[in-house]
């Protein structure tokens, strides 16, 4: 009977998708090697996030209307038994995504686009005494498209000017005349391309574009398990490797010279996590984890784009820890059902324009219909996303997501 409250729990993290930390949409679902016998599985997740913000004075007030677009996940894994102890799992999945774009005010034409796929196989070694590993590789498939529309392009130049020709005082006043001269004509050419009084406003030369071509890049998984099958315990921990991307990527910005393609690296962040259920009566289970990301690693920083604004595009400053605790119910032998909370701590600070929310708070619910062949899944959560305020001052607060997802499963 426990057995059948395990796949709650799997959909329960499933579910949490609409609230993953940084730009996570679909994790490869490990508890699936413990299931027994061969199983084929499929999924999917329909995500309705709602962020909006209010621009300051400074920027002409008003709304930035929902810059988050509605997406959808779909996701299938393979689990089989090769020998008593050996299991095979293979995993196919949406792993990460962004779809922000802004349609009203200052930000109007802001939009980054991050797509990924994940292809994973592993297998699970049974020791014996309730203890295994597992581990396996996983491949990642992303493509990113980036535009950044002429006002904020302005700003962000502007700003950069301005640090160098402070730099290159200050070059000046320690003797480095060479130095000076050199800061103080670059800050020169950038000031004069973005301040309207040289180059008035309305120069579409001014609209930035990046576009990263797809690239597929190799990682690993490790992990280790500890198992008392007569109360339903498993306590399992998961080491995910980094991934690094060396995007091949094309900037346009005529304007201050860009039209070409040069090399982006991004790394897509290692990860480490605890998952642990038990049954603690009869019929009912309790599970829950945490999982640290490393996602102060990721940033969007194209060689270009730095050359005239000293910056990066976007990225995360911390590292994101998140937070699960359910409890699943079997309400007979075909049908169960479980809820679960989800946390991530708000870091404070400013945030990216692309990326406008700091922490969330998530409720799940859902439930499961079982037979001797097959398994049917579906939950829903909703998502309090944190407030956060971006470099200009722009205030986001009251935003939420809602995330529904499905599953069936047949078993062999």
């Amino acid at each position: 009977m426990q057995k059948n409250l395990t796949a709650a729990a799997f959909l329960a993290a499933s579910a949490g998708a609409s609230a993953a930390g940084g730009i996570d949409r679909a994790a490869n679902d490990y508890g699936l090697l413990f299931q027994d016998g061969a199983q084929l599985s499929f999924s999917t997740t329909l995500v309705n996030p709602s962020v909006s913000g209010s621009y300051p004075a400074a920027l002409g007030g008003g709304e930035t209307g929902n810059m988050s677009q509605t997406y959808a996940t779909v996701s299938a894994a393979y689990k089989n038994d090769l020998t008593d102890r050996l299991a095979l799992g293979i995993y196919i999945n949406d792993a990460y995504g962004a779809d922000a774009l802004y349609q009203q005010g200052v930000y109007t034409g802001l939009r980054a686009e991050w797509d990924s796929t994940q292809s994973a196989a592993l297998l699970r070694y049974r020791i014996g005494g309730g203890v295994s590993v597992f581990g396996g590789l996983r491949y990642v498939e992303s493509r990113a498209d980036i535009a950044i529309p002429e006002l904020l392009v302005r700003a962000a130049v502007g700003d950069f000017a301005t640090e160098l020709a402070a730099d290159a005082a200050a070059a000046a006043a320690a003797g480095d005349l060479a130095t000076a001269a050199s800061l103080g004509a670059r800050a020169a050419t950038l000031g004069a391309a973005v301040n309207p009084a040289t180059n008035p406003l309305g120069d579409p030369g001014l609209n930035y574009t990046a576009s990263g071509e797809k690239r597929g890049d190799m990682g690993y998984v490790a992990g280790i398990a500890y198992e008392i099958p007569d109360i339903a315990f498993r306590a399992a921990l998961t080491w995910e490797s980094s991934i690094e991307h060396a995007f091949e990527t094309r900037e346009v910005l005529p304007t201050l010279g860009l039209n070409g393609t040069g090399t982006t690296e991004i790394t897509m962040p290692q990860s480490v996590a605890l998952d642990l259920q038990s049954g603690v009566a009869p019929g009912t289970l309790v599970f829950g984890g945490v999982k640290w990301t490393e996602w102060s690693q990721w940033e969007v920083r194209p060689p270009g784009y730095e050359s005239v604004t000293g910056d990066r595009i976007t990225g995360y400053n911390d590292d994101i820890l998140t937070w699960r605790l359910g409890v699943g119910r079997q309400f007979s032998d075909q049908v169960s059902g479980f809820a679960q909370v989800s946390y991530e701590k708000s870091h404070g600070g400013v945030t990216s324009r692309l990326s406008p929310t700091d922490g969330r708070l998530g409720l799940a619910l859902g439930g499961q219909v079982e037979t001797d062949m097959v398994k049917m899944r579906g939950g829903i959560e909703y998502v309090s996303l944190g407030d956060a305020t971006d470099s200009s001052g722009t205030e986001f607060s009251g935003n939420s997501a809602i995330g529904v997802g499905l599953s069936f499963t047949m078993k062999f």
